[in-house]
Order: structure tokens, then C-alpha cells, then sequence
């Protein structure tokens, strides 16, 4: 059984390799009467697309989504929604030594276990490059969901945290790192440039915010929000922990300190005295912001020799060459939202059909 499809009710599957002709997604579960053109995708994936800073790989791709069904006179028709994105600056000779050693750190050693072959041009289907199918699906996610404003920002680069009293929401769309903290990023630029220099690389934190989530979204108890929200995120290229509100932190806080407190609020709603939780409590939204964090570990691709064996057993050592990421959390921002507003758009399709409301 193959494991390309997410989702309950709003569903999406991706397609394509990094080295193929194309890459793409077809979304099944949208709503009929939405209204959806290739401008209103294009956006959200010229902020992930390669090549907008000297912090990313430097492949040239335009990203040009193309909408290839489920839209008729500029409206979705209910039917699936096929989306595609061409690739034109693949560089497979760049793969030619991986072909037959396995790279640390990537999937090359675990896609032979598991199929007994595998595509070495760029990590084939493992390649973060499926992620730009990710981002056009949540733009249809996106209109799905209106209500709901979704944020995605870096905390951390390479162990080094913003400060969170200069937290700046303008400044995440002012520097090449999604970042809120005008002083990090300045300081991120130089421990980017020094491990690029080195051959080396970095990991990062993301955080991704979805403010205005109603109260009542997500199921019991085996489609809790958070659980659905903690595997889209694991699913994203080199995550490596994912955690809702305060996380591992909250292991660390009394009972009294990490209980969400709530005192009577408008509309007979509950005022909150704080989000420990992270805006769930059982699974289920509260209406507060929904706050999820995930940890990337530093791209494996890197141009110091580590050891590793061949497909034939035998010792060496390898170098990645090529067009990488040195800090693969930079581009992961854009591709968290995506997955939070496919995440929210099953979820509140869920909920209308379980509540019809």
C-alpha cells in the first residue's frame, strides 16, 4: 500500500519526483463555488519556490502552477482539482557519485531497503522539492477555511532564538529568513554564510500560528486536531518533533502554572488567561490561536566527506555536490501554513458533517 494521499474529508494527493518532467497535486474534497484561479496559487508558492536569496539552493525554478481540472468559468466544481508545476532546472549529473553510495542522513539507504531501488536525481520522490505540491494544495485549503489567518515564522537558526519582546510581525516578509526578529536575522545571515563556507549546515524552529479557529473543530479521539496537525507536520522533509502550544516545555510547569485559566468573556465565550495548550484541549479546538512548532534537523546535503557504505556493502566516504539548502527550515515556513490550512480545511469539514454546523 502506497501513502501519497492526506486527509478525511478535504483530501490531497502529490505526485512526481524532483528530477521529473513535472510535480503536482490533486485535491479531492473542495467545496463547489469557491472561487479559484492560478493567481490566487501562485503566491504562496513564490514565497517557498528556490532561488530567492543566496540562504537557499540556487536552482532556478519559476514554479508556474497550472490548474489542469476542477474549475469551470473561475469556480471549483466539487470534482478533483489537479494542479501542476513544471520542472525546468534539473541538473541530474550533479547525482552521479550518489548513485551508487548512500548518503547520511537521507532516505537513499532506506528507499533501497524498502522498494529495492531507488531514483538518486536530487532524492527522486523524498526530495523537499515535493513540498512546492504541499503549498499549491493549501492555497485551495486556504479558501476553504477564510475565517482563519495562518502565520508561519523561524524562532531558532542553528541554536540561536529570537528575542520574543522584539517579536515583529512586518519583519517576517522584510528579510530572506520568515523571521520576527529584525537583530536574529542579521545574525542568522552570518552563521549561514560560515557554515555554507565550512561545507557544513543548519536546523532551525518554525512556529506556525492559525489565529480564529472556532471552538469545536477536530474529533475525538482518533482525529484529534493537535494529532492531526503533529503527523502533517512530521510529514514535512527533515522534521524531527513537532509540539503543540508550550510542548516539552509544559513537562516542566506545575499544575496551576500550565492550566489554561478562564474568567467570563463576551458572548458568553471563555477569556483565556493563557494558551499553554496550544488552542486544543481533548483534540478539540478551544478558539484560542492554534500554535504549533517543529524542529528541522540541518540539511543532510552537505560538502564535508562523511563516511558511508555503497550499495554493495563496501566503506567510503561521500560528498553531496550540487545545489542545497544549508538551512532547509528557511523554505519550511511557507510549507508549515499549507499544511495547517489543510489540516484546519479537513477539519472543519469534518465538523460540519458530523455537527452541520
Amino acid at each position: 500500500m502506497s501513502f501519497n494521499t492526506f486527509g478525511h474529508v478535504f483530501r490531497f494527493t502529490t505526485w512526481g519526483e524532483s528530477h521529473g518532467p513535472a510535480i503536482g497535486v490533486v485535491v479531492d474534497g473542495c467545496p463547489p463555488g469557491l472561487a479559484l484561479g492560478e493567481g490566487d496559487v501562485q503566491p504562496w508558492l513564490d514565497r517557498r519556490r528556490p532561488g530567492t536569496s543566496r540562504f537557499t539552493t540556487q536552482r532556478r525554478e519559476p514554479d508556474a502552477v497550472r490548474i489542469l481540472s476542477g474549475v469551470h468559468d473561475g469556480r471549483t466544481t466539487g470534482t478533483p482539482i489537479h494542479l501542476m508545476i513544471d520542472n525546468v532546472d534539473q541538473r541530474s549529473n550533479d547525482y552521479g557519485d550518489i548513485a551508487q553510495a548512500y548518503r547520511p542522513g537521507h532516505a537513499d539507504y532506506a528507499y533501497d531497503a524498502k522498494y529495492g531501488l531507488r531514483d538518486p536525481r536530487g532524492g527522486g520522490r523524498s526530495s523537499a522539492r515535493e513540498t512546492a505540491s504541499r503549498v499549491a494544495a493549501g492555497a485551495v485549503a486556504r479558501l476553504v477555511v477564510p475565517e482563519v489567518a495562518i502565520r508561519a515564522y523561524l524562532v531558532e537558526l542553528g541554536g540561536d532564538a529570537i528575542d520574543r519582546p522584539a517579536f515583529d510581525d512586518g519583519e517576517i516578509d522584510r528579510n530572506p529568513f520568515f523571521g520576527p526578529d529584525a537583530a536574529a536575522a542579521v545574525r542568522w545571515e552570518g552563521a549561514l554564510d560560515a557554515a555554507r563556507k565550512a561545507g557544513s549546515s543548519l536546523g532551525a524552529i518554525v512556529e506556525c500560528v492559525a489565529d480564529g479557529v472556532p471552538a469545536g473543530w477536530g474529533s475525538p479521539l482518533y482525529a484529534k486536531l493537535d494529532a492531526m496537525l503533529a503527523s502533517a507536520m512530521m510529514s514535512i522533509n527533515a522534521v524531527k518533533g513537532v509540539e503543540i502550544g508550550d510542548g516539552f516545555a509544559a513537562a516542566r510547569l506545575r499544575g496551576e502554572e500550565n492550566a489554561d485559566a478562564m474568567r467570563p468573556g463576551p458572548d458568553g465565550r471563555p477569556a483565556f488567561l493563557s494558551n499553554h495548550a496550544g488552542g486544543t484541549a481533548g483534540g478539540i479546538a478551544t478558539g484560542q490561536p492554534v500554535v504549533v512548532r517543529l524542529a528541522l534537523k540541518p540539511t543532510s546535503s552537505i560538502l564535508t566527506p562523511v563516511p558511508t557504505i555503497t550499495a554493495a556493502g563496501d566503506a567510503t566516504e561521500i560528498v553531496t555536490r550540487g545545489r542545497h539548502d544549508p538551512c532547509v527550515g528557511i523554505r519550511a515556513a511557507p510549507v508549515a501554513e499549507a499544511m495547517m490550512a489543510l489540516v484546519l480545511a479537513d477539519a472543519k469539514l469534518m465538523h460540519r458533517a458530523q455537527t452541520g454546523l
